[in-house]
């Protein structure tokens, strides 16, 4: 009985061994078909156009690797000044997005009436709407006749509407399921104002929400080409993304210059990313377990 008892042990075991390597084999598998494309990118940015052309998958190249796209593209696309854009748009975007959406995510969780009800689905609603709907309608109005377009603050505008029906939404399941209402009640008993409560005792406990919110919203803005490309067309106002856009003509483009400027342009994601993972991880955790 005993052996047969180690047998079925033995087996399960071998059977739980194999389930999770071919589980971990299929979640490899799909990581490389989907950094392919990323590697390419790097792999053609130090290359010439003609290897690109001729081999773009291959490393052998003819003309060797180089450094002369990354320096071409830096120059041409003003990289110092597209960068500024980018990171004044997104950094401000970001902030009000958060503070605003959590805020009233906050007012429609605790007001128990009829307008923080309807509203909050008019938001949710809101959603399903695509942006290329409204996208003709929108350069109508704010361009033609009220003329704020071609103005950074416009498209900061246009970003934190875009983004806070998301961000409230997120925002009131969390304070909803994941903070108790005994603690806004201890804290009002203690003489704070509503504006008090909620910096102190509120929005602190939102942090692994906010730490969440702020990667999505900051990456959608910094990548985002279609809104920009609306408001924005005077060259010293350009992001990072309508600035790689310069190095692609009418009937050819230099492809190197192209990835190189992809490269520089997705680059200070991946540097964000590298010194916050700790944080990004700790967020994610701590949003994840319940005391």
């Amino acid at each position: 009985m005993e052996n047969g008892n180690m047998r079925g042990r033995e087996a399960g075991g071998l059977k739980k061994k194999l389930v999770t390597a071919l589980g971990t084999l299929v979640i490899v598998v799909f990581f490389i078909f989907y950094m392919i494309p990323f590697f390419l990118v790097i792999l053609n940015s130090f290359k010439q156009k003609a290897d690109i052309l001729r081999a773009p998958f291959s490393f052998a190249v003819k003309k060797g690797y180089s450094l002369e796209n990354f320096v071409e593209a830096f120059t041409k696309m003003n990289f110092i000044r597209a960068f500024g854009n980018s990171l004044f748009v997104t950094g401000l975007s970001t902030f009000f997005v958060i503070v605003l959406s959590a805020m009233v995510a906050y007012y429609f969780t605790r007001a128990k009436d009829k307008f923080s009800t309807v509203f909050f689905a008019m938001m949710a609603a809101s959603m399903i709407i695509p942006f290329q709907a409204i996208m003709i309608p929108l350069v109508a109005i704010y361009g033609g006749q009220l003329g704020i377009l071609n103005h950074r603050l416009a498209l900061v505008f246009f970003h934190v509407g875009f983004g806070m029906s998301m961000s409230v939404f997120i925002y009131q399941g969390f304070i909803k399921s994941n903070i108790p209402l005994s603690l806004e009640e201890a804290a009002y008993l203690d003489g704070c104002t509503n504006f008090q409560t909620f910096t102190k005792v509120v929005f602190p406990l939102l942090k692994p929400t906010t730490a969440t919110l702020v990667i999505l919203n900051a990456m959608a803005y910094w990548n985002d080409y279609l809104l920009p490309s609306l408001v924005l067309s005077k060259k010293e106002l350009l992001t990072l993304p309508l600035s790689t856009y310069m190095f692609y003509g009418t009937y050819s483009a230099d492809y190197g210059v192209v990835m190189a400027a992809l490269v520089l342009t997705i680059a200070p994601l991946l540097v964000m990313y590298i010194f916050l993972q700790n944080q990004i991880i700790s967020g994610v955790v701590a949003g994840a377990v319940k005391s």
